[in-house]
């Protein structure tokens, strides 16, 4: 059973300087223009989108790839707090000089957008200068930013900007410079891999022609710990310090050693291994020192998630005769059943603890027997199913902020990488290479 279980959580969770070169290349600094600081109606509300025009960015130089003002675009709609407008329908201008017009600035304004975006970019020797400003057509400029970098880090800038928007209105840090971890098959082996939130600028993390799987990110984004299985048969769990691309070894026990999450804090890992015979659950430091065992049990317990507060801990556990998640403290007392199979069905594995703490997705059963994602609350009084369709989706993931959840699904008839937010809508596919990408992790903002 642990075995069998071990396939499942390792599906969900599970040279190299590539990350650290492409983000030191980039060398994109901001520069504060007059920016105020504004915070209006952090809340708006549950669901109030603000209304927001984004105008094409004028550019005296080249730009590879999508348009900045795109990209901008769908920053913004992903967040899910702003409506952005169809300027061409609305028959407004969308290309502008340095800045809009005062007419179309009003245009704008009698359509009901009051928040408007505009942007430049311009050449300094090698780098390029973009500068980003937010209007209000009540308060006029109430934020300007500058950001330099090189060419190719210009959507990385526009990502920045996108979060700057966010935050200004909510206080809460965006999550367009976030990025998901992911396992793909090339060239025989399973590899690590990373990319940005919305797919782009993938890179390869590692090269060993073996099994590496289940990514986990540390909370200050610096390490990845995960499973490879590249020291034999039984799998160890290495770090990978993605600044210095040093490896070292956090888990190598006797047995199956699988299935890590970091705690908040980022001092401990809790994992899973059969050292003991049957899959049991235990966290270790972060130097992989010293090891405390936190659940003993005939039954296979594995695929540790940790809540936000680092209190208590959601795992997947067969100890009532069918794979189901259960809860415990962080210490490993005060065990108890999330999921049951007669309200929830037979299968339900590979928790994963939401950001805010209010919901648990995990992998479940449609009456169809397909594998789908799900969500729970922490108190089990709230239950609804997140997926559908003839698909196999697993392996669940946060946004940082809360409102995405990335997944592994075959709808597309094979296995890549999809975000969805959690409402349901917004269904993007973000792997496009690799004959099988599985295993997502997505970083904090």
């Amino acid at each position: 059973m642990a075995r069998r279980l071990h396939r499942c959580a390792v599906r969900r969770r599970v040279g190299l300087l590539v990350l650290l070169t492409a983000l030191a290349s980039s060398a994109v600094s901001a520069v504060v223009t007059g920016a105020v600081e504004v915070f209006i109606d952090a809340t708006r509300g549950a669901i109030q989108k603000v209304p927001i025009a984004v105008y094409s960015f004028k550019s005296a130089v080249a730009v590879p790839g999508q348009p900045p003002a795109d990209v901008l675009k769908d920053d913004l709609r992903r967040s899910l707090l702003f409506e952005v407008a169809d300027l061409e329908r609305l028959g407004i201008r969308a290309e502008v000089n340095s800045q809009p017009k005062p007419e179309i600035l009003q245009k704008a304004l009698e359509a009901g957008l009051e928040v408007q975006v505009w942007g430049t970019l311009l050449p300094r020797g090698s780098q390029i200068v973009m500068d980003g400003t937010l209007f209000e057509s009540s308060h006029g400029e109430v934020g300007r930013k500058r950001y330099v970098g090189s060419p190719g880090v210009v959507r990385h800038m526009v990502h920045r900007l996108a979060d700057e928007i966010v935050f200004h209105y909510t206080g809460e840090q965006g999550i367009a410079r976030s990025q998901i971890a992911f396992v793909s098959e090339r060239d025989g082996a399973k590899e690590l891999f990373v990319m940005d939130y919305d797919g782009y600028n993938t890179r390869r993390l590692t090269f060993d022609a073996s099994l590496n799987l289940a990514p986990a990110w540390s909370p200050d984004r610096r390490r990845l710990a995960f499973v490879t299985y590249r020291k034999g048969d039984d799998p160890q769990i290495e770090a990978l310090d993605l600044i210095t691309g040093a490896r070292r070894t956090l888990v190598a026990l006797r047995g199956l050693n699988i299935t890590p999450d970091w705690s908040p804090s980022g001092e401990e890992l809790a994992f899973s291994t059969t050292k003991d015979g049957n899959s049991e659950i235990y966290k270790v430091d972060r130097y992989g020192k010293r090891f405390e065992r936190l659940t003993d049990h005939g039954a296979a317990d594995l695929a540790p998630t940790w809540s936000p507060t680092g209190r208590e801990i959601a795992f997947t556990s067969d100890r009532g005769g069918t794979p189901q998640i259960y809860l415990m403290s962080a210490d490993g007392t005060n065990v108890r059943a999330l999921t049951y199979r007669d309200q929830h069905g037979s299968y339900n594995t590979s928790a994963a603890w939401s950001p805010k703490g209010d919901w648990i997705a995990y992998v479940c059963r449609d009456e169809q027997r397909v594998l789908k994602i799900c969500l729970i609350s922490p108190d089990g009084q709230q239950v609804r199913q997140l997926t559908s369709g003839s698909s196999s989706d697993e392996s669940p993931s946060w946004s940082p902020d809360g409102r995405h959840i990335a997944f592994s699904s075959t709808r597309n008839g094979r296995r890549d990488i999809y975000m969805i937010s959690t409402d349901g809508t917004g269904l993007e596919r973000l792997s496009t290479t690799g004959r099988f990408n599985d295993d997502p992790a997505w970083s904090r903002s």
